[in-house]
């Protein structure tokens, strides 16, 4: 299997992201993009003000690199709470949550990343938690045990997944506010861009900040390795500036293509058009044939694909459109090519 972790493209957070902190807008005024989920947060922020209360529980959702994790630290500073932060995986019994809930203040927001990854058991506890700001804990054993209710002060969950449908319905009903994070257009990547160079110090005209933004597949995250990537090669190759030209030499040196396609994304569309006629084709055949886990070409992949329309899904597999053929410089077959079916039982 390939290292996936290693794609420049990938969105998943990668430990070079760490500077990316220093780079995060603090209040919701400096946020850029999703302008409905900000007009929604401005609002519960707002009310939860004026009632001198906690803000709702809230979930976020979409595909990774999108700014889950910036909004709940957003969410904090405009309230001006402390955030004390988790992930599903870390959370592996329910007396590591009972202690992580005991340590919280009045107002605090507890954000929990991944949170479809919690565990039953952990569930059952943050229900009451979420609903009742209530722990139970059974003290003693056999006949003798008994549980007890202790109170806890009133907080916000504020929880991030990029599988909603991972999430189960009883803790998703336990959300006031749900939202989704989508792809950034072309404009907002741009102003995040270079709003970034003007933090890094980076010389930067408009053609580059486009070019980089463009290639970026519409996630801030990316965006922001790229500059760093292209910030090297100017300093090396170009006098530090970062032009449209520069930056074009330096992504395509990346095998980053004009639409922020890399070689992972390229392989997964030769294989559906090259090896089976353009399907459709199952998801488990397309992993084996490029040696990657199915699961990264459906969580990390794939969207992006999908949301340039260059693939298909279909009840019999995976099918790569025309839009694809063209980007690729394949002639497409035309309509009157009956496709074969393969691995159609495992297209899910």
């Amino acid at each position: 299997m390939s290292d996936s972790s290693s794609r420049l493209v990938q969105p998943e957070a990668r430990p070079d992201d760490r500077l990316d902190q220093a780079l995060r807008p603090r209040h919701l005024n400096e946020v850029i993009g999703q302008d409905q989920v900000k007009e929604n947060l401005s609002i519960l922020i707002s009310a939860a003000r004026k009632r001198n209360e906690p803000l709702d529980h809230v979930l976020f959702y979409g595909p990774p690199g999108l700014g889950k994790t910036t909004f709940a630290h957003v969410l904090a500073n405009e309230m001006g709470v402390n955030i004390k932060i988790t992930a599903g995986p870390a959370v592996e019994r329910a007396g590591d949550l009972a202690a992580i809930l005991t340590n919280l203040h009045a107002g605090d927001i507890l954000f929990i990343d991944e949170i479809h990854r919690l565990g039953k058991t952990v569930e059952e506890v943050l229900y009451p938690a979420m609903e009742d700001f209530a722990l139970d804990i059974v003290i003693g054993k056999g006949p003798s045990a008994r549980s007890i209710r202790l109170k806890l002060p009133r907080f916000s969950v504020i929880g991030a997944t990029t599988r909603l449908a991972l999430v189960s319905a009883p803790l998703r009903a336990r959300f006031g506010a749900v939202y989704r994070l989508d792809y950034y257009e072309l404009q907002p990547m741009c102003i995040i861009v270079q709003r970034a160079a003007q933090i890094l110090k980076v010389p930067a005209d408009q053609g580059g900040i486009e070019e980089i933004a463009r290639r970026a597949r519409g996630t801030p995250r990316v965006a922001l390795r790229l500059l760093r990537r292209v910030r090297d090669f100017a300093q090396v190759r170009a006098d530090g500036i970062i032009n449209r030209e520069v930056a074009r030499e330096a992504l395509n040196l990346l095998n980053v293509d004009p639409l922020g396609l890399d070689d992972v994304d390229r392989r997964v569309l030769n294989t559906v058009i090259e090896k089976y006629g353009g399907g459709p084709v199952g998801l488990n055949t397309i992993a084996a044939s490029i040696g990657e886990e199915a699961d990264t070409i459906m969580d990390v992949v794939e969207p992006y694909l999908l949301q340039l329309g260059f693939l298909d899904r279909t009840p019999q597999g995976r099918v790569a459109t025309r839009l694809a053929y063209e980007h690729l410089g394949i002639a497409f077959p035309g309509d009157h090519r009956q496709p074969t079916l393969f691995d159609a039982s495992n297209s899910e």
